[in-house]
């Protein structure tokens, strides 16, 4: 183990955290901030493993759902914290239309393609490309996707930077680059629970604004039908709510899920710098945690297929309801629906991607 510091007193601190079946390593990078916030970066499918944050008496939790050890996240795959692309979301069919060329993807999710397929950046081991801790701890994992990998056009090389950005603050930022023309829609999968994802206490209870009038109604598969206003149904949350306010009202797209499972269509669209797009409150342990980013939707998703079968920190198992996920995102399907911000990459263009997470109490 190695540890940087720089003169704010950040700190960058590397470590083994296990090694895939051929023996290569997979690397844990944790970034130290102040007041025991830390973020802890696994370079197995580039994934927040770990994310301490201080309550309104200053006592830490890990507040993301995840595994102590290497061999869970190899076992089962469950997107915790993970980097998912080539394409986050959902592709209806798994299969779109580029310049004339279909293209048809593996199919994982049902009859459509999810989160890249069967085998997405979140099984793929990234590089730690760069790491330090000035002027604020960072690194830097990259991937080199080849030709046709997941059944998508070109060579894609991916880039993502996780960074703190204040003393309980970081950025999480995706940057891409092809030599074909391509698509391209890369997000984070973390589950959050405010509460301590060892607390065994659910994520009800939280209290979400998301800034957006409209979502995406879907059909039982989760592709997009069409897009809906929020007002006067259990999907408004222009106001702080309980996530648990209205999530067992019998409404179809609540019965369709499970839950909230959908894109909320993020006022202003895609941005050219990170806007406050949505925020939690954890009422009992006062922690508060504020979204920017600079994409056109977000995906809200409520733990509703965890199912008690994954044991994970600390031993506990993960029942339904018990995270949450906001994924900053392009829309899904969007290569089928031109009507939709769109995810294609041409060579000589960077993809650029750029979240905020900040954390506070109340």
């Amino acid at each position: 183990m190695t540890t940087s510091v720089d003169a704010a007193g950040s700190r960058v601190v590397y470590e083994v955290f296990g090694h895939l079946p051929d023996g290569a390593p997979v690397k844990k990078v944790t970034l130290r901030g102040a007041r025991g916030f830390e973020v802890a970066i696994i370079t197995f499918g580039a994934a927040v493993q770990a994310l301490r944050a201080p309550d309104r008496e200053g006592r830490c939790a890990d507040v993301v759902l995840g595994h102590d050890a290497l061999a869970p996240y190899l076992a089962r795959r469950q997107f915790f914290g993970a980097t998912v692309g080539r394409y986050a979301n959902r592709i209806a069919g798994g299969c779109f239309k580029l310049d004339g060329r279909r293209i048809q993807l593996p199919l994982n999710d049902g009859p459509n393609s999810l989160h890249g397929g069967p085998d997405g950046f979140d099984r793929r081991l990234w590089q730690i490309e760069a790491a330090g801790g000035t002027p604020a701890a960072s690194v830097t994992l990259s991937y080199a996707s080849p030709e046709g990998e997941g059944g998508f056009p070109g060579a894609l090389g991916a880039r993502v930077t996780f960074a703190l950005t204040g003393d309980t603050a970081f950025s999480i930022t995706f940057e891409a680059v092809t030599d074909r023309p391509t698509v391209v829609n890369l997000t984070n999968h973390n589950f959050f629970n405010l509460a301590g994802a060892e607390s065994g206490i659910d994520a009800l209870d939280h209290r979400l604004v998301i800034e957006a009038d409209t979502f995406l109604a879907t059909d039982a598969d989760a592709i997009p039908l069409r897009q809906e206003p929020v007002a006067d149904s259990p999907f408004d949350f222009t106001r702080l709510r309980l996530i648990g306010e209205r999530i067992r009202d019998a409404h179809e797209q609540l019965r369709l899920r499970g839950g909230y499972d959908h894109n909320f269509c993020l006022r202003g669209g895609r941005t050219g710098t990170p806007r406050p797009v949505a925020r939690v409150e954890h009422p009992a342990s006062g922690r508060t945690m504020t979204l920017m980013t600079d994409q056109p939707g977000l995906q809200f998703y409520s733990g509703n297929f965890l199912d008690g079968t994954a044991a994970g920190k600390g031993g506990r198992l993960y029942r339904q309801y018990d995270a949450f996920c906001l994924e900053p995102q392009i829309w899904p399907d969007a290569p089928n629906r031109p009507e939709f911000p769109s995810a294609r990459l041409n060579p000589n263009e960077t993809y650029r991607h750029v979240s905020v997470f900040e954390f506070s109490t109340v």
